[in-house]
């Protein structure tokens, strides 16, 4: 079946009707009907099936390596946990594991307990896989992470080779059992195929993951969409929806044609179950949290003229870099933290 065939064939057979007017035609079954449930001013959301409650915003992870001093690192952190971010977003691969070291420090004090704590590797043998969570866990001084993801399926074949025989996914499913784990997900920023390529590869093996990662942002809706492909068959089957890069790495807010808050007011609509975001600073933290405190879901007037004020800029694909370069692509720069430095990358 051909690459939109096939995406047209799994995302329409669970969109029940669109948005009114808008040109990508986001179905209405992945916006919110109701925000979510409160506790002062942060805003919680059900993970999919997962029976946990997460934060509405996320904290990413690479972000918060990015401070000359780590002390930086951890006040930001803890500031955020403090204001009810619960959501903690992390990699084995973020500045050569910086970044999990420093998460690990700041959930030392009685913090780690007040988290949903997430990573991802980037293996996709067995063998690579198994000594990047065992990493990860010493690196995060933890016993057992909430959610494991393997992190960056760029290729089309990603989803085959973590399910081969001796891939990835058997090492996933040995740490969940042994304790160390207890969710599985996947995330990528390259194309809605490969990301009901590997919900379809899943399937077969009998498998569901547990939790999803993707951009979405008011640029994704006009190109290569996962707002408009992947979102609605998550929300059919319940799997936890994880929105990243709501402002495209920056780019959207550089076009002036949304605003920071604009872009998180139109993740936050779309049903998400977080939103993480990279926060490196203490200001851009208040921004956020703000953004949280005056939430209320976009209209259905509100999401049509966004989403018509960016469709010109966005539907090139130009400011989504990580769709259309391998500027974003981290394996693609070191193939041997994937496992198998020998495996062709495309």
């Amino acid at each position: 079946m051909e690459r939109r065939a096939f995406i047209g064939a799994i995302a329409g057979s669970v969109a029940a009707g669109s948005v009114a007017g808008l040109a990508s035609e986001i179905p209405t079954s992945v916006i919110v009907k109701t925000p979510g449930t409160w506790r002062g001013d942060m805003l919680y959301r059900p993970l999919g099936s997962t029976k946990q409650e997460v934060s509405v915003l996320g904290l990413g992870g690479h972000h918060i390596g990015r401070q000359k001093d780590e002390k930086d690192s951890i006040t930001i952190i803890r500031t955020a946990i403090d204001a009810g971010v619960n959501f903690m977003d992390n990699s084995w691969d973020y500045h050569d594991g910086g970044s999990e070291i420093r998460m690990g420090k700041a959930l030392l004090d009685g913090y780690r307990k007040k988290v949903f704590l997430m990573t991802k590797i980037d293996g996709r043998t067995k063998k690579a896989c198994a000594e990047q969570i065992d990493e990860s866990l010493r690196r995060l001084q933890t016993d057992v992470i909430d959610l494991m993801q393997h992190h960056e399926l760029i290729r089309v074949d990603d989803p085959d080779r973590i399910f081969a025989e001796g891939g990835a996914q058997e090492a996933m499913v040995a740490a969940q059992k042994a304790g160390k784990i207890r969710f599985i997900g996947f995330t990528g920023h390259k194309d809605p195929f490969i990301h009901l390529r590997t919900l379809e590869v899943a399937k077969a093996h009998g498998f569901t993951f547990d939790a999803v990662q993707m951009p979405l942002n008011v640029f994704d809706a006009h190109f290569r969409s996962f707002a408009k492909d992947v979102l609605p068959v998550l929300v059919k089957e319940n799997i936890g929806v994880l929105g990243m890069k709501s402002m495209a790495a920056g780019h959207i807010v550089t076009t002036k044609t949304a605003t920071a808050v604009e872009c998180l007011h139109y993740a936050m609509t779309l049903r998400t179950s977080t939103v993480i975001r990279g926060i490196d600073s203490l200001a851009i933290l208040k921004q956020d949290l703000d953004a949280v405190k005056n939430f209320e879901p976009l209209t259905e007037d509100q999401m049509t003229a966004l989403l018509d004020r960016t469709k010109k800029m966005a539907m090139t694909g130009n400011h989504e870099q990580f769709k259309t370069t391998v500027a974003y692509d981290a394996t693609i720069t070191h193939p041997e933290w994937l496992g198998q430095p020998e495996m062709p990358l495309n």
